[in-house]
């Protein structure tokens, strides 16, 4: 064992949590691609392998990688096990075998050899467009799990899990998040990331505690138990018998949370729509079935991301009708695309845009491509009249009046019934009356809008405690958004990750936000807290946020003024 390894097992890891569960289970890392020189030999026994034994282990590497992924494969089910069926096929491509094996024949280094033929087939296909360009990645995976293989060395990415187990990555893009085994993973831990980034959002809609920012996590040995606590940051080596009965203890009052599916309401019968933040029409059919009112937050750019041209009208509102058809009569809440910055399309996004968190993204991007819009918000009005039911269709990125009263005018025009506008920029806070008048919901997404408000990028996850959604200044802009919501007698929801934190979520409806959007996973939680409190009492809570000097200080203040009970259910 590695020093490194020996003194990550020596002490308490510490990060940033998201969400409140925690678990107990052994680390599986997740390797990194091998980063190895072109020249770097083939090692036999220490010594450099000649060109028949190299040619031998490279052809035995091939086949070795296509075999794993089709074991793979098979244990899968979905897009997971399509993926990595295509990619098994790609490591069992003859022209790509032969032509890696020539070169080594021909005297070539294996590493170099493997990188030029891939290279030369990675831009055959990115020069050919569509499906094959779409295969660049698949192949340059192949690439790495071959040298790996060949040089001996650890098979990069997500391992095959056999057990329940701790994913522990240095960091984890978000479709390898969406393609782990979910039947085996407890919790993911990273060494780098944010809290409000893509991965820790994913893992968040997949009910899975997640910690971001710990040090030291990828010297943890692969096979340690750890206990990984979301609700303290924390990620324990080794817990103790007593450090385990207490989570199983969190896990029971969690599964008695969970047992309650009432509509949400405060104590005095306020109601407050407790809703599901989903990505996907598998995520609906997934949390459809739980104590959520409906949903808050579609993402719909998980449907363009993945692809090098939009997708079809059809296909869009194919889509769009099976969320609908999940949720019945509840209400539903699609925020059109919302691509650019760290969600680049192949197909729009500005190639040249020196800040792109500033640039043409969200609504935006109206002005480069409105036909992206345009044909959404009919693929949209198509489903309402498959399904007769309406959705609420919202813009993101919306800055001014003028661009809300736009998209009601294209959205109404395409026969969409219910429009709203998102509130992430503090230019649309602090106009949100006059935004107000020109539609009939607004929904903040407080992610977006402590970035903005702070001047900080929420991908820059050492920056955390400015991103805090209890700074003060971010609390005032949702205060003043969620005023004008009261003055025209319009709803005023939450999407962003506050939305899951039971004692922030009081803050909010004390503020006089009417509905909140969270990972399915959080509404328990959200539910209780605010059952066990008056609106008279989330007011006093609100007012003790806002005049807090910090977000340290603001939110001691209002877990101050929980009822006792609450405080020990909810281990704040």
């Amino acid at each position: 064992m590695s020093a490194a390894s020996t003194a990550a097992l020596g002490h308490v890891l510490q990060g940033v949590g998201v969400g409140r569960r925690a678990v107990v289970g052994p680390v599986a890392q997740v390797r990194p691609a091998p980063h190895v020189a072109a020249d770097a030999p083939l090692l036999v026994d220490g010594v450099p392998a000649d060109i028949p034994t190299a040619h031998a282990h490279v052809e035995q590497a091939f086949s070795d990688v296509a075999a794993r992924l089709r074991e793979q494969s098979g244990r899968s089910t979905g897009t997971v096990k399509d993926v990595l069926a295509a990619t098994a096929q790609m490591a069992d491509d003859k022209a790509l075998r032969s032509g890696v094996l020539q070169r080594i024949d021909a005297g070539e280094p294996v590493v170099s050899a493997v990188d030029g033929v891939v290279e030369m087939f990675a831009t055959m296909f990115e020069q050919a467009g569509g499906y094959l360009a779409e295969r660049v990645t698949d192949l340059r995976s192949v690439r790495d799990r071959v040298v790996a293989a060949a040089l001996g060395l650890p098979a990069p990415g997500v391992p095959s899990l056999d057990r329940p187990s701790v994913i522990v990555a240095k960091d984890l893009a978000p479709a390898d998040t969406a393609a782990l085994d979910l039947a085996n993973v407890l919790a993911i831990v990273t060494e780098l990331g944010g809290p409000t980034g893509h991965t820790a959002i994913i893992a968040g809609q997949l009910g899975l505690p997640c910690i971001v920012r710990v040090a030291g996590a990828t010297a943890l040995p692969d096979g340690v138990d750890v206990a990984v606590d979301a609700a303290d940051g924390t990620v324990t080596p080794d817990p103790s018998e007593g450090q385990r009965a207490e989570l199983e203890r969190r896990a029971t009052v969690e599964r008695t949370l969970e047992s309650d599916t009432a509509p949400g309401a405060t104590a005095d019968g306020r109601a407050v729509a407790l809703l599901a933040n989903i990505g996907t029409a598998e995520d609906a059919a997934r949390v459809a079935g739980g104590g959520v009112e409906g949903v808050g937050l579609f993402r719909t750019e998980v449907l363009f991301l993945e692809s090098t041209t939009a997708p079809t009208l059809e296909a869009q509102a194919a889509v769009y009708t099976r969320v609908l058809r999940s949720f019945g009569d509840r209400k539903v809440v699609v925020r059109t695309l919302d691509a650019g910055a760290d969600k680049p399309l192949a197909f729009a996004t500005q190639p040249d845009e020196e800040n792109p968190a500033l640039g043409v993204r969200g609504y935006r991007l109206v002005r480069t491509h409105p036909e992206l819009l345009d044909t959404q918000l009919e693929a949209l009005a198509h489903a309402q009249a498959e399904t007769g039911t309406t959705p609420w269709v919202m813009a993101p990125m919306i800055a001014t009046a003028a661009e809300a009263r736009e998209f009601a005018r294209r959205a109404r025009a395409a026969g969409v019934a219910t429009v709203g506008v998102m509130i992430e920029v503090p230019a649309a806070a602090l106009r949100a009356q006059e935004i107000l008048a020109e539609v009939d919901f607004v929904s903040l997404g407080t992610n977006d809008l402590a970035q903005y408000a702070m001047a900080t990028d929420r991908l820059r996850g050492e920056l955390a405690d400015l991103l805090d959604p209890w700074q003060p200044a971010v609390l005032d802009l949702v205060n003043a958004t969620a005023r004008a919501g009261l003055q025209a007698r319009k709803p005023v929801g939450v999407c962003g990750e506050s939305a899951s934190d039971p004692v922030l979520a009081l803050v909010l409806v004390g503020l006089g936000v009417t509905s909140l959007s969270m990972s399915a996973g959080a509404v328990p939680a959200v539910r209780y807290a605010l059952r066990h409190h008056t609106t008279a009492e989330c007011a006093t809570m609100a007012a003790a946020a806002l005049a807090a000097p910090s977000a340290v200080e603001g939110r001691a203040a209002v877990v101050g003024l929980l009822h006792a009970d609450v405080r020990e259910t909810l281990g704040v």
